[in-house]
């Protein structure tokens, strides 16, 4: 069992790479379960110790990077990645309304990134009998 307490780090802000270049997903468009674009995916949030993906840093709204918010979306929300896209199983609503994520501060550590799962009705990844749904959800 992963432990909560263990903070996350960027991906890149590590000398890691994914297993496969085609396996990573930054920089490819976001689309909710309707179809509808809703961001891009600006980074990943890695477990360095169990080597797992665990969070998309997701990049909405704003014209050129004026008032583009950032929010994290757990793996668990991903429903399928192809080469251009990464699919979620909610809609851009859900998504746009999901606590904000600044990746210069650090989430509470009482708690780390308790709410980010809260708000997407999931399991987090801590938590007993939590199965890692695999990476990059081919």
């Amino acid at each position: 069992m992963a432990d909560p307490m263990r903070t996350l780090t960027r991906l890149g802000d590590t000398d890691l790479t994914v297993a496969s270049e085609a396996d990573d997903v930054r920089g490819r468009k976001v689309v909710d379960r309707g179809g509808e674009e809703a961001g891009t995916v600006d980074g990943l949030l890695i477990d360095e110790s169990e080597r797992k993906v665990r969070f998309l840093e997701v990049g909405s709204g704003g014209f050129l990077g004026l008032g583009k918010r950032q929010v994290l979306v757990p793996v668990d929300a991903v429903a399928r990645v192809d080469e251009e896209h990464v699919y979620l199983s909610t809609d851009r609503e859900h998504l746009a309304s999901g606590p904000g994520y600044d990746p210069e501060l650090a989430p509470a550590p009482e708690r780390p990134y308790e709410e980010v799962y809260t708000h997407y009705g999931l399991m987090p990844h801590w938590g007993a009998g939590y199965m890692y749904p695999g990476y990059p959800f081919r």
